[in-house]
């Protein structure tokens, strides 16, 4: 069992999303540690990058923001650093295929290993295109997390058999963001997956109510949550940690329920 799957062997997951130097960086070691204290089974630490494609306002502008604060991938590996002194729960990057190649990709996932990095989100990097990272992955232990959409449709059998870590089925068509209703048939494609591997497969996309969080781990194996959190820290800026802290104890308990 990888150190991903770990997050799923207690139940149900709840994994908190945050965009690393969004306002600062300090901040974001703040926000990490109270997620973690209130309960998020695994974090994903988004890189910030000037043009995220899957993203919707919401993130675009935290992205926008960290880059102005002046962070880089660099400082981004030092803040992981000093997480891990204390964090024991699993760490995936989600950032974008420019980020990775830019650094160097070897050098990239080297490093994302060293500082203890279990697992990377690629959202531009089709199922067809992996082999750019997946053995780089295989090679430094890392985890390359595959997304399923309700555009996958016949894929969605071979990409599951592939899958390590976890899946990540989105749940809506179009860019992240928060969502008053969520109408794609996640059982159908859950049952899909599970039909053909036994790697956890986690709901993103649109999350932002406790009744959400439980329908949607409910109907899979956890849920993921970005924007309704990034939007607090937008809101609370560098007093964002007590907020994150208190919404993502209320969204893990809605999780941990189904």
């Amino acid at each position: 069992m990888s150190t991903i799957q770990q997050a799923f062997a207690n139940g149900k997951a709840f994994i908190p999303f945050i965009t690393c130097g969004d306002p600062d960086l300090e901040t974001t070691a703040a926000c990490v540690r109270a997620m973690v204290a209130a309960g998020a089974d695994l974090v994903e630490l988004g890189i910030p990058f000037s043009d995220p494609t899957a993203e919707g306002p919401v993130i675009q502008e935290a992205n926008e923001r960290a880059l102005a604060a002046g962070t880089t991938t660099d400082k981004v590996f030092d803040l992981v650093r000093d997480l891990r002194t204390d964090v024991k729960v699993p760490l995936v990057f989600m950032t974008y295929a420019n980020v990775v190649f830019s650094y160097g990709a070897e050098r990239f996932i080297a490093t994302c290993a060293d500082v203890g990095i279990d697992g990377l989100i690629l959202p531009d990097v089709p199922f067809e295109e992996k082999e750019d990272f997946a053995p780089l992955c295989e090679r430094y232990g890392l985890d390359l997390v595959s997304m399923i959409a309700p555009t996958s449709e016949n894929r969605i059998a071979s990409i599951a058999r592939e899958a390590t870590g976890f899946i990540y089925v989105v749940s809506s068509l179009g860019v992240t963001g928060v969502r008053t209703e969520i109408t794609t048939d996640i059982g159908a494609i859950v049952q899909v997956i599970r039909e053909n591997t036994a790697t956890p497969a986690a709901v993103g996309f649109g999350i932002s109510t406790p009744e959400q969080a439980e329908k949607m781990a409910g109907a899979s194996d956890g849920a993921i949550v970005g924007s309704a959190i990034v939007k607090l820290i937008a809101k609370h800026g560098r007093d964002a940690a007590g907020p994150v802290g208190n919404y993502v104890r209320e969204m893990a308990s809605a999780a941990h329920r189904a």
